[in-house]
């Protein structure tokens, strides 16, 4: 009877591929903790333009009165009341907005994310776009 021994491959990963694993994720995870907040910030502006229409009536300052109360509370601070886009739009009063947030990354690379909102159901608003840094 012969003994045959059979060298079998070893799996995994290598030492080096588990580094860039680990790069990338760091990566990914300090992007997602940049990228959150401006979102949630986003969705707080959303929230308070609808709450802001409602309140404000058929009056621009009434509107931009009440955004910037809603702003105050809910730690906005990428746009304020002048920034909105207040209109009528087939007879009742529309309230948009746009700005752009600028994510530094590393050295001269950034993200630029561009957010916008209305609360027209006709779609997409045709406000004025804003840095903020």
């Amino acid at each position: 009877m012969q003994l045959v021994h059979q060298h079998g491959r070893q799996r995994g990963i290598s030492l080096v591929g588990l580094i860039v694993v680990l790069a990338m994720l760091g990566f990914i995870g300090v992007l997602g903790l940049k990228i959150v907040p401006t979102y949630t910030e986003y969705r707080a502006i959303q929230n308070a333009i609808v709450t802001a229409k409602s309140v404000g009536g058929n009056s621009v300052v009434e509107i931009q009165k009440a955004f910037d109360a809603s702003a105050t509370t809910s730690y906005i601070s990428a746009i304020n009341g002048r920034d909105l886009v207040i209109g009528k739009e087939n007879g009742e009063m529309e309230v948009s907005f746009a700005y752009e947030k600028k994510i530094p990354l590393v050295g001269p690379a950034s993200l630029l994310l561009e957010y916008q909102g209305t609360t027209a159901k006709s779609g997409p608003p045709a406000a004025t776009a804003k840095i903020d840094q």
